[in-house]
């Protein structure tokens, strides 16, 4: 009798051993990116779309769901510049009026909305970083991500920084 039961733990062991052992290797998050991510630079000018449809293109650049590798656990986008944001473009002229953004301080009677054509003339940038930031998941990537996205409000400074870090990667 002592025997039997004996046996009976034993096997029981066994299958409950090889239960977990087998749960562990099938809910294990693999990831691809043992590599070093190979980051490009992006050049986009903000005078020729409209700020809605500019800022998703900045975000899937960001995240690096262009390119092949794509995994939604890494961080694998590239970099992007933007320049003339001082020249946004909107779809409807009514949306200078209409559109507006809102902070809360946390305290009853706290809110406070500004227009779009009042952030437009404080800090062109913030438009469009406000829309990206509302694009990206909300989670520990969000931060490195728009760290990653240089806005500049005329051609220039934007277009020098573009060919500075060309020539970085040319030289390496």
């Amino acid at each position: 009798m002592i025997n039997r039961e004996k046996k009976s733990r034993k096997i029981r062991k066994l299958r409950l051993n090889f239960k977990y052992s087998f749960n562990n290797v099938v809910n294990q998050k693999s990831t691809s990116f043992k590599h070093k991510i190979n980051r490009r630079w992006h050049l986009l000018d903000a005078k020729t779309q409209n700020f809605g449809r500019l800022a998703s293109r900045i975000a899937i650049l960001l995240q690096g769901k262009n390119k092949p590798d794509f995994s939604p656990q890494s961080d694998c986008g590239d970099f992007v510049v933007v320049t003339n944001t001082l020249y946004l473009r909107v779809s409807h002229p009514v949306k200078w009026d209409k559109k507006v953004y809102y902070r809360y301080s946390g305290h009853p009677g706290g809110i406070r909305g500004s227009k779009l054509k009042d952030v437009l003339s404080r800090d062109p940038s913030e438009i469009i970083r406000r829309a990206v930031i509302n694009m990206l998941p909300k989670n520990k990537l969000r931060t490195p991500r728009i760290n990653r996205l240089k806005l500049f409000s005329d051609d220039q400074e934007g277009k020098e920084l573009y060919e500075a870090m060309q020539r970085k990667n040319l030289t390496k």
